[in-house]
């Protein structure tokens, strides 16, 4: 007794970031368990845990990356693990737990308060209920639509019953940029969206879908109570001006860099190029869907592919990545540092410090780990260094694109990935806090300001 009573005394201890990095790893390890169950496999046996694994981090950490094909290796029932898994990792655990709440009538503690807000990548948990709710309506509503539309365009193709099936799949893994999709067979089950290239319902309601859940949860809010630019708030402003210029960047540098290359949009009509092109850019925003071979890209269209990849979706949405927010926030500190300022201001707001300290730090942790992971495997598997780091950018990104090096890999070049997939949706700041920030308290000393010499 005294056992449980000093246990649950650490577990209410424990930071609020440090619950939800350990809540992930739970439901991967109970994903990973489920799927690797002969019920989830349609030859009835039991899969590789590895492959379980993989698959489940993959899944809950809304990437897209896997071994195995969805469509072709997994049972129905592993298929609804497989999109519980996406459900949970796109809103969080504590958000779903929180249903239970709302339903029950139960009120919700201070502390889960503080894991839903951490869970929101949220600074403060003032009015985190009320956003949840929204996040709950906003998340089933606009997935409800996208099954209703691309049900249009399943049905007639598959029948009525699977159909619907595959409309409701596809419209939760595009809303919450995991990935996954149901569309592979025997010959290819790899195949993604590449047969519906050129069908403008299915992939400009999947780009709806990503674009939309990429924004973040707090962007909805804040766009639904003011309805005006002028009074959005600035990481709301920063949020949406930065997605409207990567979008465009991603896609007019596609159409330049790959317009005659007959293994991408060559081989495609006119209209038909400028809708790959702009799927393109919306799906590197972390989505992981493709209608074009992505190994058929050329060098300059796959740097650029990575450089998206890297920088991710916004804070507090599905997405992974170094987040929009914090590209925006360097790229102002540079414009700042150019013009002799000491300020970075947007929007006649001034960005606090510790913003441009944390962006910075996501910036060098993100590169760091990126590159380490693909210089790690290419080193394992004595493979070409540009493929490895489309994997462990798109693996750290959250982003599931692919060159077709991630289902030959071995195992500790599959556990590396499996680490960025986590460490990608978490947040590098989320588990840095959590491992080397054991109390806050301010400093004791101050000391007095040094210069130095930088470049």
């Amino acid at each position: 007794m005294n056992r449980l009573h000093l246990h649950n005394r650490r577990m209410r201890r424990m930071r609020p970031t440090t619950v939800m990095a350990l809540g992930f790893l739970a439901i991967i390890l109970t994903g990973a368990v489920l799927l690797a169950l002969p019920v989830s496999a349609r030859s009835g046996e039991a899969t590789p845990f590895l492959d379980a694994l993989f698959t489940a981090t993959s899944a809950t950490c809304v990437t897209g990356l896997i071994r195995v094909g969805t469509a072709t290796h997994w049972s129905s029932f592993g298929q609804a693990v497989i999109l519980l898994l996406i459900q949970i990792g796109g809103l969080g655990f504590m958000t779903l737990a929180s249903i239970a709440s709302f339903l029950t009538h139960r009120t919700i503690t201070l502390r889960e308060r503080m894991v839903m807000s951490a869970g929101l990548n949220l600074t403060d948990n003032a009015g985190i209920v009320r956003l949840t709710r929204r996040v709950l309506y906003g998340t089933f509503a606009f997935e409800a639509a996208g099954a209703v539309i691309l049900s249009c365009r399943f049905i007639p193709q598959f029948g009525f019953f699977k159909g619907l099936s595959m409309g409701v799949f596809h419209s939760v893994s595009a809303f919450c940029n995991a990935g996954f999709d149901l569309l592979g067979t025997p010959d290819a089950p790899f195949l993604s969206l590449v047969d519906y290239v050129g069908d403008p319902l299915v992939n400009l309601t999947i780009m709806a879908l990503i674009v939309i859940g990429g924004l973040g949860f707090f962007v909805w809010g804040d766009i639904w109570d003011k309805r005006s630019f002028r009074h959005f708030r600035l990481h709301t402003k920063l949020v949406l001006v930065t997605t409207a210029a990567l979008l465009l960047l991603g896609f007019g540098l596609t159409l330049l860099f790959e317009w005659n290359n007959p293994r991408t949009l060559g081989a495609l009509s006119g209209p038909e190029k400028v809708l790959a092109a702009a799927f393109q850019s919306v799906t590197l925003r972390t989505a992981g869907y493709n209608t074009i071979d992505q190994a058929a890209l050329g060098g300059p269209a796959q740097a650029v592919s990575c450089l998206l990849m890297l920088i991710g979706g916004s804070p507090g949405s599905t997405a992974g990545g170094i987040k929009t927010v914090a590209a925006a926030v360097l790229l102002l500190s540079a414009a700042s540092a150019l013009r002799g300022r000491i300020t970075v201001s947007a929007f006649g707001r001034t960005i606090t410090p510790r913003s441009i300290m944390n962006a910075v730090t996501m910036l060098i942790v993100g590169v760091v780990v990126s590159l380490s992971g693909a210089c790690a495997i290419a080193y394992i598997e004595d493979a070409p260094l540009h493929q490895c780091l489309f994997e462990a950018v798109s693996a750290f990104g959250t982003v599931g694109l692919t060159m077709g090096l991630t289902p030959s890999l071995h195992t500790p070049s599959c556990l590396i990935l499996i680490v960025l997939m986590y460490l990608g949706r978490v947040g590098v700041l989320t588990l840095g806090v959590s491992v080397l920030m054991r109390h806050r308290e301010p400093p004791k000393l101050q000391y007095p300001e040094g210069n130095v010499m930088v470049g």
